[in-house]
């Protein structure tokens, strides 16, 4: 038995609502109440999920120059080790800010309760999805504000679950902010800002996509249970990431409610595994092929693919009664009657998103993303039901259903992996 497995801790879905509702209990003041500030200090600043993304994301917090990381956890102790070498690392005086200690670095299945315990202001959440709902109602409870990584759930049941929790942030005065960085992006908001003023017109249609080669994979190593195994290669495992449409694609989905407000219906869907066939690569699609259709009759069609060797495509594109809008990271533009093009300069949007969310926190305006992400990410989660089942999905079926992919048990042990779906056999829940 391996390190990991040797500490196995196990916690049930009823032992993740009974936490967190023993916090709510005791986190009924406000923020700012809970964790006092003056403006020359700097926010004390928590990290769940200690993989690349969680150690970049702790960089861009770093660069706003006020904010200190205090504390960091991750299940798995390796990434513990590896993100606090790649802190106390970093160059340009960002790691004068960094103060970990042994008794400040957790690890284990509770080490995102003993983050947020920490005296902290916020909580940084950089884990697979499937973890998100959980902590983020964990550290609402807590008082702490709170950024957290794309997408917020892989299910109905964990949309609802942030919303909820979204809404008691908002009473509690927390600030949220979500991984959705074009939000943040200058090229971004200037595009929208012209988009909303009339530019192109009345919006037609939309395309929508996120097409590129396939991504990372850890082959098995025989002292790997079921559940280590999933979770170093959580991207192909659904309940983990919600599949590539949701992990990745909900990018793009976001961008088009950003315009057009949440769909109706998924009208069409489709999608397979044609090219990742090996059990290696758990039980997601590697292609989704959706069509969404919104309140006001627009039809927007929503690609995306993880296959190497075909082509690569990140973009949305706006057409409208007086032109065409395209947006992407860095470049936007639009043609037609009012025509533009991007050409500016622009903050890094992981650092500008991070730089926001300190900007809200110390000026105490509102800033609460948790519902907007939950909403896109339910758009996801209704494409991949879609295209699993074959079967068209409304906005109410989704947002109603009760599917929920939490394990009965989180430990280190034996975990199946599920079959992959089939069109027109597999249900919907």
């Amino acid at each position: 038995m391996n390190d990991q497995s040797a500490m196995a801790v196990t916690l049930t879905r009823r032992g993740f609502v009974m936490a967190a509702a023993g916090a709510a209990a005791l986190g009924v003041l406000p923020a700012q109440a809970l964790t006092p500030r003056r403006r020359g200090d700097r926010l004390r600043v928590g990290l769940v999920g200690c993989g690349g993304r969680g150690t970049g994301a702790a960089r861009d917090m770093l660069a706003t120059n006020d904010a200190e990381i205090v504390a960091i956890g991750d299940v798995m102790g390796e990434r513990v080790a590896s993100c606090r070498a790649s802190l106390a690392g970093l160059g340009d005086g960002l790691n004068a800010h960094v103060h970990l200690t042994d008794e400040t670095c957790f690890t284990g299945w509770d080490a995102y309760r003993r983050v947020i315990d920490s005296p902290i202001d916020v909580v940084m959440l950089a884990t697979p999805p499937g973890f998100r709902p959980a902590m983020f109602e964990y550290a609402v409870a807590k008082g702490r504000h709170v950024f957290m990584e794309k997408p917020v759930a892989v299910d109905p049941a964990g949309v609802r679950k942030v919303i909820t929790a979204a809404k008691l942030a908002d009473e509690k005065g927390l600030k949220v902010v979500a991984g959705t960085q074009r939000r943040h992006e200058r090229c971004y908001l200037e595009a929208m800002s012209r988009i909303k003023a009339g530019a192109i017109g009345t919006v037609l249609s939309a395309q929508c996509y996120w097409m590129q080669g396939g991504l990372w994979m850890h082959d098995r190593k025989p002292e790997w249970s079921d559940t280590e195994w999933q979770l170093r290669n959580w991207l192909y495992f659904t309940w983990l990431s919600g599949d590539h449409i949701v992990e990745q694609h909900v990018h793009n989905i976001d961008v088009v409610n950003w315009v057009l407000g949440n769909p109706v219906r998924v009208q069409t869907a489709m999608g397979g595994r044609q090219v990742r066939t090996s059990p290696a690569y758990g039980h997601v699609f590697d292609h989704f092929g959706i069509v969404y259709e919104y309140a006001n009759g627009v039809v927007v069609t929503s690609m995306c693919q993880q296959i190497d060797g075909c082509q690569s495509r990140v973009e949305e594109v706006f057409q409208g009664t007086l032109g065409k809008a395209v947006t992407s990271s860095g470049r936007a533009s639009i043609t037609g009657e009012h025509a533009w093009k991007w050409t500016g300069d622009q903050r890094s949007p992981y650092e500008q998103e991070q730089a926001d969310l300190v900007a809200a926190i110390r000026s105490g305006e509102r800033l609460n993303e948790g519902t907007r992400i939950a909403e896109s990410t339910l758009t996801a989660i209704m494409g991949r039901m879609s295209a699993y089942t074959g079967r068209p999905i409304t906005w109410e079926q989704a947002w109603n259903s009760e599917l929920d992919l939490t394990p009965p048990a989180l430990e280190w042990g034996t975990m199946p992996t599920p079959e992959v779906a089939t069109p027109g056999k597999t249900k919907f829940v």
